[in-house]
């Protein structure tokens, strides 16, 4: 019992001084289990009323300067070797000048231990407590080591290239495994050198592997067995690397047997990698078909995911597809390398690739039906080439769907291109496009949405009136007419798009006055000329102002004379008043089929039409 209660005592003060800023704790002797309890120190009692303020944390300034007076650690015997107990109980009962000292030697044996992430811990207190240690060689070779064993290659990288570490032989051994574990095969393999005499002692089986890995990476299988050469002949990662070697060297048949050993004794990792160098050597012997390598690939990749054995398969599966001409198929596992662990180094050379390959797929000479090419764009939008190239592509393939009338399809489309490709100077009137399609698509709010994102005062005045003639037709669409009349109030020549907008909502009074001002000289009427008079008139009559509607036949009655539509200008001006509901209906549905609107003329037809018809009002 009393032992028991010392040990804890022990690890709490431990634990105390391996906070920042902490102060180290002395622990009293236990009492005997007949004397009376021992009241807890100061620092470790509750407080006995009231809530009580943590103290500020504090420094311990002045280590950094004596760990770099301090002999540089160049080889596997720095790290030293101190048990758990010993390490916790000199950290509790040291005196806070020597905390730092006792916290850097307890890092350094859980770095030569193999403990990353209780190393990476001690030596984050310290930095915290002084951040001046960051400055100092030896803390970032202790630190680049917890990163290693961490896994965190690239920060472990970071932090073990400065000057003062570049040809320090404990650094490179250290770059070298986590420049391996990255499968930085050539700049591993730069590090050997350097790395060598810190490698002529015994060091954990992690660092010969990491530089046989990055000699079978690099194209170097004779280095690899030359590293591997001191292992266990039965050791299945050592095998596994033998092996890929032995691939390299040609001998495949003793390749093989290297790997039916590790898928007898290994992990589960060394025999998926073993299952897959297997693949790999038959593809390169030439002892296997295209289907059956596809197919052992794709149920090795079900069952694995997510790391360099992946990214091998995937790399293997994109050079078989594309062997066999299936475009589908390399794009498929092109994109899958692409998005899942991006395409440097051996791999820089598919990203072009699958671009030319997803561009050739959708050139209107091949035919693909619409739904394929839809849908094979939309698979692998990410791989259009960029610039001019690939606004064509997305612009041919939207114009596509638009004429069948898939306008939400063509909408989203072009609405990628907008917010995920295009340039600032295309979004302009990439924007209106989109916006229009979606109207077209009865989708006034993903039209709205779309132009309020893209939205930039930097647009040209002529660009901005256009996406603000798009904006008022959506607005009019869901009802919101007075803010679409506002938006084009300071659009120049937006006048006819205004009455537009009142018509197709019969806002007879407003409409009248507005058409009012746009009205057409009294000669030759076109299509658009006839359009906008006639439904000026119905306008006037809807309102029962006869006067106004005489004015106008006195205008006009020249100019519509021997036109087709005459009849029904004269039935609406020369005896207004004996026009009925049905009459003025009939004058409806026998205007001119051209809008004043112009281009924007589809897009206002796409709002619903507002019924019934009102009956005159008033005489004028």
């Amino acid at each position: 019992m009393t032992r028991s209660r010392s040990t804890k005592a022990l690890l709490l003060a431990a634990s105390a001084a391996l906070l920042p800023g902490a102060t180290a704790v002395s622990v009293a002797p236990a009492a005997s289990p007949t004397a009376s309890p021992t009241a807890l120190p100061a620092a470790l009692a509750a407080p006995e009323a009231g809530p009580q303020a943590l103290p500020p944390a504090s420094r311990l300034p002045g280590f950094a300067a004596d760990l770099a007076q301090q002999p540089v650690i160049l080889g596997p015997s720095a790290w030293g070797a101190m048990t758990q107990a010993a390490a916790w109980d000199r950290i509790s009962r040291v005196p806070q000048p020597q905390l730092q000292q006792a916290r850097w030697d307890y890092a350094r044996s859980l770095v030569g231990a193999e403990r990353g992430a209780e190393a990476f811990g001690v030596l984050e207190v310290m930095v915290q407590d002084d951040p001046d240690l960051a400055m100092v060689d030896s803390y970032r070779l202790a630190r680049g080591a917890a990163l290693t064993l961490l896994g965190r290659n690239a920060d472990a990288v970071a932090a073990l290239s400065s000057s003062g570490l570049a040809v320090n032989p404990e650094a490179c051994a250290w770059r070298l495994r986590a420049l391996a574990a990255s499968h930085l095969a050539e700049q591993a393999l730069g590090q050997v050198a350097c790395a060598r005499p810190a490698l002529r002692a015994a060091r954990p089986k992690p660092f010969v592997l990491a530089a046989a890995l990055s000699a079978v990476e690099g194209g170097q299988p004779d280095k690899a067995m030359e590293w591997l050469q001191p292992m266990p002949d039965s050791d299945p990662a050592a095998n596994l690397l033998r092996g890929r070697a032995q691939l390299l060297q040609g001998h495949g048949d003793e390749a093989r047997l290297r790997f039916a050993r590790v898928a007898h004794s290994g992990t589960m990792e060394q025999r998926t990698d073993a299952q897959l160098s297997e693949i790999e050597a038959r593809v390169a012997a030439h002892t296997i078909g295209m289907n059956d390598a596809l197919r052992q690939l794709e149920a090795l990749r079900y069952g694995w995911r997510g790391d360099a054995i992946e990214q091998r398969a995937l790399r293997l599966t994109y050079r078989l597809q594309d062997a066999r001409g299936d475009i589908a198929g390399a794009l498929e596992s092109g994109a899958a390398l692409l998005r899942g662990f991006g395409l440097e180094g051996q791999d820089a050379t598919i990203l072009p690739a699958l671009r030319a390959k997803l561009t050739a797929a959708l050139d209107p000479s091949r035919n693909l039906p619409l739904d394929q090419a839809a849908g094979l764009y939309w698979d692998y939008r990410d791989l259009a080439p960029g610039g001019a190239e690939g606004d064509l592509l997305s612009s041919r393939l939207a114009e596509r769907l638009q004429a069948a009338g898939l306008y939400e399809r063509a909408a989203d489309l072009l609405d990628y291109q907008l917010f995920v490709r295009a340039g600032d100077l295309a979004r302009g009137p990439l924007s209106g496009r989109v916006a229009s399609l979606y109207i077209l698509a009865g989708r006034p709010d993903k039209a709205l949405e779309a132009l309020r994102k893209s939205e930039d005062p930097s647009f040209p005045d002529a660009m901005i009136g256009e996406r603000d003639r798009v904006e008022a037709v959506a607005l009019s669409q869901i009802g919101r007419i007075d803010e679409a009349l506002a938006v084009l109030d300071t659009v120049p020549g937006s006048t006819p798009l205004q009455a537009e907008i009142l018509w197709k909502h019969r806002d007879w009074q407003r409409y009248a006055d507005k058409s009012a001002s746009s009205l057409p000289p009294p000669r030759a009427l076109d299509q658009v000329g006839q359009a906008v008079v006639l439904r000026h008139a119905i306008s006037l009559a809807m309102l029962g102002h006869e006067d106004a509607l005489t004015a106008l036949h006195a205008r006009y009655a020249g100019a519509f004379n021997g036109l087709p539509t005459a009849p029904v200008f004269e039935m609406l001006t020369s005896h207004p008043m004996g026009a009925d509901a049905g009459a003025l209906g009939r004058a409806m549905a026998a205007l001119p089929s051209a809008s004043p609107a112009g281009d924007l003329a589809d897009l206002i037809d796409r709002a619903p039409d507002v019924a019934p018809v009102p009956t005159k009002q008033a005489k004028h």
